[in-house]
């Protein structure tokens, strides 16, 4: 069965994309004809327009289009949801944001506080972790997965928690919390590692693990998170009973092959960033060796003189 019969609110989120256009149009706004407000503003370059725009679009993608719906319907599709949505965007985020707009952020007293406490690096790693695990196991998942208020409130959540565990590693901020080379090596290591418990859960369980992906009245609540109550309602009277008309993927499978993405996708992001952090150490060290050497000659001519 086709998932066009949720209908095109379901399919598309138009107020979420309105949402999304018009904080993109602020940022924009922000950063170019109200930057004279911020202390120490520059204008915006390519680079940091183009990671904004990527972010945004990505968001979109993920969470407006039509991978929301099959992510209702698939669990491998909500796993590449939960990759992309916490390991992708924040470091976009991060980036594409400049620092002075960072820096008027953070000098918010209470919001500085608590910031400065979640981007430590061991306190980031393990509430990041954490919250992403507790939140996929099966009693909680499927209880939070029918409460639109109450999912809303926890996937923003550990959205946030995701910046902050990104922070350490992508931030350029003088002064604030930032890893030295080797040390985002450990942390990207650690990071892969802590996840790893909550992958290795749902790759290796023996049996369907969540009602909202193989129980029909589960399911049933849980769309109600993304097609509109009337348009469900008239689903249902039509036999749409279950996530089984859309896909001829088997439950446990569809969960074994979503706990195998998840990691894949972490292992990509995470290579990424390591390759970034290692070449970024052989620069570093390689400038401070020619200007060691420049100094050792300048001392030898100095010294035949």
């Amino acid at each position: 069965m086709s998932i066009s019969i949720f209908g095109f609110q379901a399919l598309w989120s138009p107020y979420f994309f309105i949402a999304l256009t018009l904080l993109t149009v602020l940022f924009f706004l922000a950063a170019t004809k109200w930057r004279h407000k911020f202390k120490d503003s520059r204008p915006l370059t390519k680079k940091e327009t183009i990671l904004f725009l990527t972010a945004m679009i990505t968001i979109y993608i993920i969470k407006g289009s039509p991978v929301d719906v099959w992510g209702h319907i698939l669990f491998s599709v909500h796993m590449v949801q939960m990759g992309i949505f916490y390991l992708l965007v924040p470091p976009l985020l991060i980036a594409a944001i400049p620092n002075y707009m960072w820096k008027t952020f953070l000098n918010i007293p209470v919001l500085k506080q608590v910031f400065n406490f979640l981007t430590k690096p061991l306190v980031a790693l393990i509430v990041f972790n954490g919250a992403f695990s507790f939140y996929h196991i099966p009693l909680i998942f499927d209880t939070i997965k029918v409460d639109m208020v109450l999912h809303s409130v926890v996937t923003g959540s550990i959205f946030i928690l995701a910046f902050c565990m990104w922070w350490p590693l992508v931030n350029t901020l003088e002064g604030e919390y930032k890893l030295s080379g080797l040390k985002k090596v450990g942390y990207i290591f650690a990071d892969g590692i802590l996840l790893t418990p909550a992958c290795a859960l749902i790759i290796f369980a023996s049996s369907p693990m969540y009602e909202t992906f193989f129980n029909g009245g589960a399911w049933l609540e849980a769309m109600a998170l993304c097609v509109p109550a009337g348009t469900l309602q008239g689903l249902q009277s039509i036999g749409v009973t279950g996530p089984e008309l859309f896909s001829n993927m088997p439950p446990l499978e569809d969960q074994q092959v979503g706990g195998v993405i998840m990691k894949i996708i972490q292992e990509i992001i995470y290579g990424y960033i390591l390759a970034q952090v290692f070449f970024e150490w052989y620069r570093k060290e390689k400038s401070e060796e020619d200007a060691l050497n420049a100094s050792l000659y300048e001392a030898r001519e100095l010294q035949s003189e």
